[in-house]
């Protein structure tokens, strides 16, 4: 897992808050259920004591998860992206041509991506089909129900 994940500076705070909580109040947490499972007898009838040491490994893989994605974390600046085109972070509105409707989206990494707040994630069929888009062009994305086609209106941050 080397890929660079763009972030803004609140979802990279957001991420190491995460990484703190889980070593700090998550570990304790599971070492506390896992000391309790010990206490009822065998361990190797015991279905707590499995189930406990299983809860661990998860968290522990999901912690480890998280640290290379902050390790691999690049934090972008708004001051510094080109509003001439379409990119990360970019706020666009654009008009679906079939329908005549104009949307907003902001374009931002997977691990912000929020349909209901606008904001979709740089991976999504959509966002890869304006990237790179400047004011005026038609962007064609094929979607899971056939082609749709944005103009894009306006691009801003």
């Amino acid at each position: 897992m080397s890929a660079v994940h763009y972030v803004t500076k609140e979802a990279l705070e957001a991420l190491k808050e995460e990484i703190n909580r889980m070593k700090t109040s998550g570990r304790a947490e599971i070492a506390r259920q896992i000391s309790e499972a010990r206490e009822k007898g065998d361990l190797k009838e015991n279905a707590e004591y499995d189930a406990a040491k299983e809860a661990q490994g998860l968290h522990e893989a999901k912690l480890a998860n998280l640290e290379a994605t902050l390790a691999n974390s690049r934090v972008l600046d708004p001051k510094n992206i080109d509003t001439s085109k379409v990119s990360i972070l970019s706020k666009v509105r654009v008009k679906n041509l079939a329908t005549k409707k104009s949307m907003e989206y902001q374009i931002v990494s997977e691990s912000e991506a929020d349909l209901k707040a606008g904001k979709i994630s740089v991976t999504s069929p959509i966002a890869k089909g304006l990237l790179g888009k400047v004011k005026g062009d038609v962007a064609e994305i094929t979607v899971p129900n056939g082609v749709m086609k944005f103009q894009i209106e306006e691009i801003n941050i």
